[in-house]
């Protein structure tokens, strides 16, 4: 089968991993251990994607910037300490495996923290499964496109045969601004109404769904 791109980049929190709503009440737990107002869960969830401190910020506009340092640090200790409680979206390794096969370069491009990705693959089920990932502490936040260009020019690969895979409009946005064909995943942290202007070739409602556009698209 003639494949149509080489190398398949994916978010994490909210694509791969369901992490949306425990990702969106540790942001809510931390602003307002600043003393800052406590974001609604809408707020809270659409700023997933972006770098930490740029979410965070954006997620508490009252919080001075002094804060910012312990407003980090107030988010991670709620993090890790129930992260043992998410996993990956039901169908996500069975996906995986199969574009291994298939000969798919496989990545991570995601607004999380090294250590939080590096902890998060260490999965003894992860292991080997990615050639490459990039975290915005390493690279830039979304929609900011250099993470996925640092992964093109890795591979060698070119935008066009570089496909995105993201539920928020960060990560849609972050593939139009790299040239990249994008796919959205309508059950992670924003609207899929909200995806139409950033030009995804398709939106996905589940693992299933996404597996079976690939099986047939890329």
């Amino acid at each position: 089968m003639t494949r149509n791109f080489d190398l398949i980049a994916f978010d994490w929190d909210g694509t791969l991993f369901d992490s949306t709503a425990i990702i969106a009440r540790c942001i809510q737990s931390a602003v307002k251990d600043v003393g800052g107002q406590e974001p609604t869960y809408a707020a809270a969830s659409y700023v997933i994607g972006m770098g930490l401190m740029q979410a965070l910020a954006h997620a508490a506009p009252d919080v001075p910037q002094e804060r910012y340092a312990l407003l980090g640090d107030r988010y991670r200790h709620h993090y890790f300490a129930i992260q043992h409680e998410i996993s990956l979206f039901e169908g996500v390794l069975p996906m995986l495996a199969e574009l291994k096969q298939r000969g798919f370069l496989l990545a991570v491009a995601t607004g999380k923290s090294r250590r939080g990705l590096d902890e998060a693959l260490a999965s003894v089920t992860l292991h080997g499964v990615f050639d490459g990932s990039r975290t915005a502490d390493q690279t830039a936040g979304k929609p900011d496109p250099l993470m996925l260009h640092e992964l093109m020019a890795e591979f060698d690969v070119p935008a066009a045969r570089t496909l995105m895979i993201g539920d928020t409009t960060h990560d849609l946005q972050m593939a139009l601004n790299a040239r990249c064909p994008s796919i959205g995943v309508s059950y992670g942290a924003h609207d899929p109404t909200e995806f139409e202007n950033l030009q995804p070739l398709h939106v996905a409602h589940s693992v299933a769904q996404l597996q079976a556009w690939l099986q047939k698209h890329a």
